[in-house]
């Protein structure tokens, strides 16, 4: 099957909600419910939230952002993968890099030519998957966090 991305629906809420990564990685990303609190309270359009759902079963989460104001002062606006989650047991199936081409795609079809994403770092975050997918390390951090960017 090929999967897709489901706008969040009372029909699907609790199937997103219920998603679990695998515990060593809960230090990392936010739990589901977190970032769909979070998408409500940015105003409307900034956050991108989407069930990823292969066949009839859902397989992870992600959430973009959209041309936000990256250093509070109006000097940089940016886009690009906030969150990501793909269930534990669904790991390793290509659905990670089938949720950053999305977000390039989207970003793309808006007239935007980087995408960013930050992650946890250390040895025991992300930063390798990213890497493989072609995001550089730009020298920022955010909240802690590495910031990488990729050019689309």
């Amino acid at each position: 099957m090929t999967p897709r991305l489901e706008e969040l629906t009372p029909a699907n809420f609790d199937a997103a909600i219920g998603l679990r990564i695998r515990p060593d990685q809960e230090h990392a990303v936010e739990p589901v419910v977190q970032s769909l609190a979070e998408a409500y309270v940015h105003p409307a359009g900034v956050a991108w939230p989407r069930l990823i759902v292969d066949g009839d079963r859902p397989v992870g989460f992600l959430m973009a952002f959209l041309d936000i104001d990256w250093r509070g002062d109006g000097s940089v606006r940016r886009s690009g993968l906030w969150r990501l989650n793909i269930a534990a047991e669904e790991q390793g199936r290509g659905y990670g890099r089938f949720a950053v081409g999305s977000v390039a795609d989207l970003i793309r079809r808006r007239g935007g030519r980087e995408l960013y994403v930050t992650w946890h770092p250390g040895p025991d975050g992300p930063e390798e998957f990213y890497l493989r997918l072609g995001f550089l390390k730009n020298g920022e951090t955010s909240g802690g966090q590495t910031v990488g960017v990729l050019a689309l």
